[in-house]
């Protein structure tokens, strides 16, 4: 035996290095194989398996060929370009000279201001190769940007669009996950700053750190929790009449076509409230996977239901004078539109009204016309409303921002 032992050595090691070559090519198949993080949890049907994310066009859409013509408002309302050429346009905010900050996402990467120069509208690119700059604030003429890892901010940023500084950094200890970790940020009326940490996944337990909406001190001190059981919300606001927080949320993927639906959430109470993620959808429906030994009457319930995946973003209360005053208080806000639905719906705007009494006395259309044929014209993001009254609306898919003004005829 041990005078044949050289001999089968070349055959041993050879046999182990194809083992290994094996091991290596089943690693690599499974690792070609690893679903990305949105379709975690989609069913293995034929149906199911074509559906992928919307494809954002890799350049925006020329003005002319915008679907102003398609967009349907109700009387007396008028859609028209306000700027176009901005690839990916997302987060609103205005300056207090009137600069216009655009954010974006997956496919820019950049943030953007849009300001007037010789009576012509210029779009400028102030920062580039961003990591998913989704949250953006103006507070005091300092403009603030949230990425999943950190939030920074540019001081003076409307004298500087040109040249702008160095960002200062205000916190650095966001966990920087990609699955819902883009934010949408925004500055209270008790002077602070309000950032949320989604779960990240489409569904799971998420620990005590994520499902959040948190707020800071502006200098990033004083770190507290205001709401929890929050899948992923890129929009909120806060009601003029007692400065209470509002937020849309999106649910949970791949469940059903039709379940759960996204919700609108009122924080009643700061820091004491839990809307149900990940045991309890839409304030009426227990998760089949983990909501076992869980009740949704245990949870604060949503103010009002916006439809099954319909991706509700940007919010704001209308505080403008320019629409009629039955839109005064009442709260606009943009829906996506799904990605992982069958048949496409919302991309649209929706007018919510607030009963008086803390809650949603009636949702209704407000800009429709942008579905046709089941696929999208458009995709609003975030609204804002203009010093003048006027309403503004971002599309990411086409790159571009429209004004809805009232004229009245």
């Amino acid at each position: 035996m041990t005078n044949h032992a050289p001999h089968r050595w070349p055959r041993l090691l050879g046999a182990a290095a194809a083992l290994g070559l094996i091991a290596l090519a089943a690693h690599a198949q499974t690792k070609q194989e690893e679903e990305p993080f949105w379709a975690q949890g989609r069913p293995k049907t034929d149906s199911a398996m074509k559906i992928t994310p919307v494809p954002a066009f890799p350049i925006p859409t020329p003005a002319e060929q915008l679907p102003i013509a398609k967009m349907k408002l109700p009387p007396g309302f008028k859609a028209e370009v306000f700027a176009s050429g901005i690839l990916d346009a997302r987060g609103l905010r205005e300056g207090d000279h009137g600069t216009i900050f655009v954010s974006s996402l997956f496919v820019a990467g950049k943030l953007y201001a849009v300001s007037d120069r010789g009576g012509q509208r210029v779009v400028r690119t102030l920062v580039d190769k961003l990591f998913l700059p989704n949250g953006i604030e103006f507070h005091r003429g300092s403009l603030y940007l949230a990425t999943p890892k950190e939030i920074v901010r540019w001081d003076d940023i409307e004298s500087r669009l040109d040249n702008p500084p160095a960002p200062v950094t205000v916190y650095d200890k966001l966990p920087g996950d990609v699955p819902h970790g883009w934010k949408f940020i925004k500055v209270g009326p008790d002077g602070k700053l309000y950032v949320p940490i989604g779960a990240p996944c489409n569904i799971c337990e998420p620990g005590d750190r994520h499902a959040k909406i948190y707020r800071m001190n502006l200098d990033g001190s004083g770190v507290e929790v205001v709401a929890q059981g929050m899948r992923n919300t890129v929009g909120f606001d806060f009601d003029p009449r007692d400065g209470s927080l509002w937020f849309t949320d999106n649910q949970r993927d791949w469940l059903s076509e039709d379940l759960p639906q996204d919700e609108l959430n009122h924080v009643t109470q700061p820091g004491k409230q839990h809307f149900g993620f990940p045991w309890c959808h839409a304030g009426d429906f227990a998760d089949p996977e983990l909501g076992w030994g869980k009740r949704c009457e245990d949870y604060t319930p949503p103010v009002a239901r916006l439809g099954p995946h319909s991706a509700p973003l940007g919010m704001r209360f209308y505080t403008g004078t320019m629409f009629p005053a039955s839109y005064r208080g009442a709260i606009f806000i943009a829906r996506h539109g799904p990605w992982n639905r069958t048949v496409k719906h919302a991309a649209d705007i929706v007018v919510a009204y607030p009963d008086g009494r803390g809650g949603i006395s009636r949702v209704e259309p407000f800009l429709t016309g942008l579905v046709e044929n089941n696929a999208y014209l458009g995709r609003p993001v975030d609204v804002l409303v203009r010093r003048d009254g006027s309403l503004l609306v971002s599309d990411d898919h086409n790159g571009a921002i429209y004004r809805i003004s009232y004229t009245g005829s």
